[in-house]
């Protein structure tokens, strides 16, 4: 012990040691001591030199420590010690002074940043890191000390959880992919990691996120593994209790393991959808009114929650993942709620920015969303859309060259795969529907294309190219657009102004001559008359182009106008390809001979070859948003960059063929066109067909399944009738058994059996000849009853009620004759069934005299049934004879009741004409009496009331005749 305290600062006699030689001994103490005391203190002690004599710790102590915390699993104070100084010995950045006194450690704050510490130079940093890599490397060597580092963070001792984070963070900074190759195939090695976030303790969780942001760095598999161990479920949790886009830096730290995991990977952003995240990302855009409150932490929250809504529908993911999550960014209102920060006031100029293009990515090639953002209207005075607002900014030279390119990607992708949004801007245009009154888009992107600034010049010609892109209807509209120049002067056609700041050589020449300028014209005149005959006859109907472009392309110029001289041969070469001979001038045969004549072939193909060599072609080709370094290399549209190479490739192929050529290849185009006909005949014969067989098909199947319905039915009809035949057969048994056992008890049985039944028969038929009776003397009854409504309806009284009840007794009657009729229908089956067995018995058992007898009783009920039988017809007829009296009442109470109707409509139609008569006769009295009034007045004579009320009642009298007629 008095060792120990020489080394941890008590005064030793003699030389003091060195500091290996001190380490040395330190670690032959942790490995020979068998009291824990003296191990913990050895220890202790090599964390306290760790940090000085990190080399001589790291390379004489490591397998001593690890070997602790193997064996010294039991001690938490040992195992905090040791995993310290593994971490001083594998962590490379410079950490804050520790209390390391014997009764507590202090943990540092969650950002491990130092205070008061000065910063190493350059070398000594670089000599650190490959120092750090070094014994990461040797420690990594064996896969079971992370497996041991990942059994110690199941221990809840703060002492040990916490400083094993930090080295495991530390060893994955330094060899992140072996170390996360190590955990993965550990088992449960990613869900004790997880189970950090759950920790109560802020600072093991807050680390815990540093450890997951390492984990998760370009490894899709654990990726996935962390996604599906709840990890979206946890960090939004802790985002919501935090305070969102106002906490603070472990917001942060959530954000930045949620893009680690979204970021390039389908599979999670797939789940992430599914699991209905995106709605709860919507709170986090809420601002409010007051917008004055912006900490860099907010500024640095909401940047990165924006980049976050872009990983979901970033163009690089699959077209289906994207337009299923912009669907439901729109449904659950975040689009809304991201336009209101748009339009918000007092946003800083980032935060602006980056939603301008989160905003341009969640409408990009959404139809739905693309409608919405159209109809977007800034908070001004009068409400200007917000397209207008934001190309403003964009022409606008004094704003941020950052908001510019992102206004300019806002309305690339406003337009993209949107012929909608590409016609109302094209109409902009039109002499039509221009308002001198407000400002529209189409002024403000001409305004830019012919101002003094080259930038404003280019970011206008590309989103106008962007108005005309695959839409060969607003190519034609926009050869409608006229620009009047100055005053006095005739106007001019949109696309002859572009030619012309091109070719002449005045002041708007060299407003243009800027190289960024003339490419950006040059690319909207190439997307313009690309697949476009029609504008290509207008272009080459100006004299001057076509000279213009063979002569910038066959000078020998710079290397700034190189590209400048590809751009022409493009556009000419467009003008070859698409050329449909219209002008006899400029036929595609004449075209290429002007080309070998005074450019060349060759010279004309590798001029039109600068174009994808240029350094700026390719960065433009890799994703649609136009980011640039600075505004003096933004050259290249993504979009262009597609059409280059497209048409590259055939216009080489058109100018190095002949006239031959082009005429068989016309032949073939023609042949195959006509090819195209008859399999687009036969594939619309085969629809037919397929539908046909597809209706086959299904009643087919109906037809199966009604056959098997009647085969099952089949088979239990046979079924049900050898079960009949069975029970005959049974019955006959038993009953021949019966009859040679007393053949006269049975013939006497059935013969009284019989004459019982007949006598009920009789008794029925005469009951039933009695209700025949009387249902005719009610029917006599309701024919008086007719005749009675009859004429009372045709002297005008109501009878509706009566009419009703008539209806009631018919229909009563009616019912009562269907219930006579079923009742006969039973009585004859039950004679028959009479016959049967009567004739069975007789078969069977009756003989000699006994049959006589029974054949005579047996005709004697043949002759009564006989009568019966007449009796039952008789009676059917008078059943039919009542059916079609009670139809005749029934159609006769029917058009009682019709007329009825009329007689009670024209009473009503003739009431209300004498009412309004007397209204106009109660108005004309009043009349005549005001103007014999006025007569009185003014002196006239006028006639007496009595001559008035004679002609009144005459008057009267003559109406009333009418009204009687």
């Amino acid at each position: 012990m008095n060792f120990l305290r020489g080394v941890m600062g008590g005064q030793a006699a003699g030389p003091q040691p060195s500091g290996a030689e001190t380490i040395h001994k330190l670690c032959d103490r942790v490995a020979s001591s068998t009291l824990l005391e003296d191990r913990r203190d050895a220890v202790r002690a090599l964390k306290s030199l760790s940090k000085k004599y990190r080399l001589e710790v790291g390379t004489q102590a490591m397998d001593h420590l690890v070997n602790i915390l193997q064996t010294d699993r039991s001690d938490s104070e040992i195992l905090g010690y040791a995993l310290d100084t593994l971490y001083n010995i594998l962590c490379n950045d410079e950490e804050e002074e520790q209390d390391e006194s014997e009764d507590a450690v202090t943990p540092v704050s969650a950002s491990g940043k130092p205070k008061n510490v000065s910063m190493p130079d350059e070398t000594t940093q670089k000599q650190s890191d490959d120092l750090g890599a070094q014994f990461t490397e040797q420690f990594v060597q064996d896969p079971e000390h992370v497996t041991l580092l990942l059994a110690l963070l199941e221990e809840f001792d703060f002492h040990v959880r916490w400083p094993g984070v930090k080295l495991l963070t530390a060893l994955l900074k330094n060899q992140g992919v072996q170390v996360q190759g190590i955990i993965l195939v550990s088992p449960m090695g990613v869900s004790r990691l997880m189970d950090l976030l759950a920790d109560s303790r802020e600072v093991i969780r807050n680390d815990g996120l540093l450890l997951l942001q390492q984990l998760t760095k370009s490894n899709a598999a654990i990726q996935k593994i962390v996604a599906f161990e709840s990890a979206f479920e946890r960090l939004l949790d802790i985002i919501t209790e935090e305070g969102s886009s106002d906490g603070g830096i472990v917001v942060e730290d959530c954000l930045l393991l949620l893009l680690n995991l979204l970021k390039n990977n389908s599979s999670n952003q797939n789940f992430f959808k599914e699991g209905s995240y995106i709605q709860r990302m919507k709170p986090w855009f809420e601002i409010g009114d007051d917008n004055s409150g912006w900490s860099a932490q907010k500024v640095t929250n909401l940047h990165l929650m924006l980049q976050l809504v872009r990983v979901m529908v970033s163009p690089v993911n699959s077209p289906g993942a994207t337009a299923s999550c912009q669907k439901s960014m729109y449904q659950c209102g975040l689009l809304q709620q991201l336009c209101t920060i748009l339009m918000a006031t007092g946003v800083p100029a980032d935060i602006l920015t980056e939603t301008i293009n989160t905003v341009s990515e969640v409408i990009r090639g959404s139809q739905v969303n693309q409608d919405y953002f159209a109809s977007v209207n800034a908070p001004s005075n009068p409400p200007r859309p917000a397209i207008v607002v934001l190309l403003m900014s964009m022409v606008n030279e004094r704003q941020p060259f950052v908001l510019r390119c992102a206004v300019l990607y806002c309305f690339q992708c406003f337009l993209y795969k949107n012929q909608k949004g590409q016609g109302e801007i094209v109409a902009t245009l039109l002499p039509s529907t221009i308002d001198a009154n407000s400002i529209s888009a189409g002024q403000l992107l001409c305004g830019g294309l012919f101002s003094a600034d080259s930038l404003s010049n280019w970011c206008a010609a590309v989103a106008l190219a962007h108005s005309l892109q695959d839409n060969l209807t607003q190519k034609e509209q926009l050869l409608r657009v006229q620009l009047a120049t100055s005053l006095g002067k005739p106007p001019v056609s949109l696309l002859q102004q572009c030619t012309n700041i091109l070719s002449q050589g005045d002041k708007i020449v060299r407003r243009g001559s800027k190289v960024q300028t003339r490419v950006g014209l040059l690319m909207l005149l190439c997307t313009w008359i690309n697949n476009c005959p029609i504008a290509v006859t207008h272009f080459l109907h100006n004299q001057e182009n076509v000279p213009f472009l063979t002569a910038q392309i066959s000078e020998n110029l710079g290397e700034d106008e190189r590209l400048v001289q590809g751009l022409c041969a493009l556009l000419l070469g467009i003008c070859i390809y698409y050329n449909d001979n219209s002008l006899e001038n400029y036929t595609k045969e004449k075209l290429k001979q002007l080309i070998e004549k005074r450019i060349g072939k060759e010279n004309f193909v590798e001029k039109l070859g600068f174009i994808t060599k240029h350094e700026l072609y390719s960065r433009a080709a890799q994703k649609p948003q136009p980011v640039f370094p600075s505004p003096e290399q933004m050259l290249f549209d993504h979009e262009f960059t597609k059409l280059v190479k497209e048409l590259e490739g055939v216009i080489t192929k058109a100018v190095h063929k002949s006239n031959e050529e082009e005429k068989k290849e016309e032949e073939v185009k023609k042949t195959l066109e006509q090819h195209d006909n008859i399999v687009t005949q036969y594939k619309e014969l085969i629809r037919e067909q397929d539908s046909q067989i597809q209706e086959l098909k299904e009643q087919v199947q109906s037809m199966s399944s009604q056959n098997e319905q009647m085969q099952t039915t089949v088979s239990q009809q046979l079924a049900q009738i050898q079960q009949h035949k069975d029970q005959y057969n049974i019955l006959k048994l038993k009953i021949g058994k019966e009859s040679q056992s007393n053949g006269q008890v049975d013939v006497s049985q059935v013969n009284g059996l019989q004459t019982e039944e007949l006598t009920q028969l009789r008794e029925e038929v005469e009951e039933l000849r009695k209700q025949h009776a009387l249902f005719q003397t009610q029917l006599e009854d309701k024919d008086a009853l007719i005749h009675t409504l009859r004429s009372e309806t045709v002297d005008g009284s109501a009878g509706g009620s009566d009419d009703t009840e008539l209806l009631k007794e018919l229909e009563a009657l009616r019912s009562r004759v269907q219930t006579q009729s079923a009742e006969i229908n039973q009585m004859k089956t039950e004679r028959q069934e009479l016959l049967r067995r009567a004739e069975a018995g007789s078969s069977d058992g009756v003989s000699g005299s006994d049959g006589s007898l029974l054949a005579e009783a047996l005709a004697a009920q043949t002759t009564e049934t006989e009568k019966l039988k007449e009796e039952a017809k008789g009676l059917s007829e008078s059943r039919a004879e009542l059916e079609q009296q009670l139809a005749a009442a029934t159609s006769t109470v029917a058009i009682l009741q019709t007329e009825k109707a009329k007689l009670q409509t024209e009473v009503q139609e003739s009431k209300k004409e004498q009412d309004d008569l007397l209204m106009l006769l109660a108005d004309q009295d009043q009349k005549i009496h005001s103007l014999k009034l006025k007569l009185k007045d003014l002196g006239e004579p006028v006639d007496d009331e009595d001559d008035l009320d004679g002609r009144d009642q005459t008057t009267d009298e003559d109406e009333e005749d009418e009204d009687e007629d």
